[in-house]
């Protein structure tokens, strides 16, 4: 019988599932790794064992089991499992599973809510989980791979258990990748060769992922089948193809691996390069992938400063606002906010002028140490601090016309230092203009400047 990867279940015209989902495990025998939480004697074994079940969130990276985990809590005890990806579902899909829930309680159903990625919601979304926790209609089992401390809510954070996975030992990956040769209802039927220069290749690059691991695995073997004789009964799985499978995979956005942070690096350098139509593009791949949204806020706000700046001072606040909203609504209408910051920083003037006075200031302190603030600019707030000097003679500069008047703040030893240099884009261009015309020893500028 030839392999075919790409074969319909029996009497269906759906596809099988993904190798990943055919060999999820579902009970806690056939689970592999978190020793430390299904262990003998450890909490979540005790728990499944025993019956009591507590509302919980596993934290822990990509691929360790926290799904899986979470369907083994639901069938161990006969309950009602409904699953929710954050990324997707709201505040009315939270309600719709708690209704259901209420009605199963009267019928001694116990409901399994399990929520993917619940970093994801927002403030108001965690907070309709809140009551259905505490009375026991539901119990909650939430993943992230977000440390929970930051990105759930104190109440909910309080009524649950945080369990902490781990990335997986090259021993349970090994365990993975044997049981699906041998057991998988598709690749048993074909004899499949991994030499061991291969297969350890394919361990290393999982990276303690048992997803990324079968993932990859089955990539590598589609590919086979493609150049493969139709009735060939023996394929051997290569480092070549490891590596070309590997390859291919970076078209689907990987949230922890190299391209999370190349893709990052080409978002940012597209703004600053003025690029609205690059920025929006790496956005999207993005928000594709998957990736937090949040995330990419807090680096539009380290770009409206670094890269921007003063060149457009609403910049920041563009970004800081993004930020908030994004908190408020939660995807998918998240992705409209981010893309009005994305092209907004796009397209405005830039300037890292204030990006580059803090290095200029931080290295001469690092070089000269703090010098000695001018007693005139000292405040007074005590006699004895008036006798001694302090704030004799300051001037103060709403006294003076255009609420200003030339005088000495920088310590006497670096009087003449220069940190900022305004350019000549956008609202920096008045900046330049107003200090050049009120300073007239420092803030002097050339074209080169």
């Amino acid at each position: 019988m030839s392999l075919n990867l790409f074969a319909t279940e029996e009497n269906s015209d759906r596809p099988l599932p993904p190798l990943a989902e055919r060999v999820r495990p579902t009970t806690l025998e056939e689970f592999v790794g978190q020793e430390s939480l299904v262990g003998n004697d450890k909490i979540l074994a005790n728990a499944i064992k025993n019956a009591q079940l507590f509302s919980m969130i596993f934290w822990g990276p990509p691929g360790t089991g926290k799904t899986t985990l979470a369907k083994i809590c639901a069938n161990s005890i006969d309950a009602k499992f409904f699953q929710l990806s954050a990324v997707s579902s709201g505040v009315k899909d939270v309600r719709k599973v708690i209704e259901q829930a209420e009605l199963l309680q009267k019928q001694q159903t116990r409901t399994i809510l399990f929520i993917d990625e619940i970093h994801r919601f927002n403030k108001a979304q965690q907070d309709a989980l809140l009551h259905a926790v505490e009375d026991g209609s539901i119990i909650l089992i939430g993943a992230t791979t977000e440390n929970p401390s930051f990105e759930v809510i104190s109440p909910l954070l309080s009524r649950c258990r945080v369990l902490r996975l781990h990335p997986l030992e090259e021993k349970h990956l090994k365990t993975i990748l044997h049981r699906a040769l041998e057991q998988d209802v598709v690749l048993r039927q074909v004899n499949i060769q991994l030499p061991d220069e291969a297969e350890s290749l394919l361990l290393e690059t999982a990276s303690g992922d048992g997803r990324r691991l079968l993932n990859v695995l089955e990539i590598a073997l589609q590919q086979i089948q493609q150049s493969a004789d139709e009735e060939q009964k023996e394929l051997t799985i290569t480092e070549s193809h490891i590596r070309e499978a590997l390859q291919h995979r970076t078209q689907l956005y990987d949230k922890k691996g190299d391209y999370h942070y190349d893709t990052i690096s080409a978002f940012i350098k597209s703004i600053r390069g003025s690029d609205p139509d690059a920025a929006i593009y790496w956005l999207a791949v993005m928000l594709e992938g998957g990736e937090d949204p949040k995330f990419i806020a807090r680096r539009l706000i380290i770009s409206a400063s670094e890269d921007i700046g003063n060149a457009d001072p609403y910049g920041i606040t563009m970004a800081t606002s993004t930020f908030t909203a994004i908190d408020y609504v939660g995807m998918p209408e998240a992705a409209i906010i981010l893309a009005q910051a994305t092209t907004y920083l796009a397209s405005t003037p830039k300037s890292n002028e204030s990006f580059m006075a803090i290095n200029r200031a931080m290295s001469h302190v690092r070089k000269h140490g703090a010098g000695s603030v001018p007693m005139y600019i000292r405040n007074a707030p005590t006699d004895l601090m008036k006798s001694e000097g302090y704030h004799e003679g300051y001037k103060y500069p709403h006294d003076f016309d255009e609420h200003f008047t030339e005088q000495q703040y920088l310590p006497d030893d670096f009087k003449s230092a220069a940190f900022y240099h305004p350019s000549t884009l956008g609202r920096e261009k008045y900046f330049r203009e107003r200090l050049s015309s009120f300073w007239k020893t420092r803030y002097q500028f050339d074209e080169s400047d």
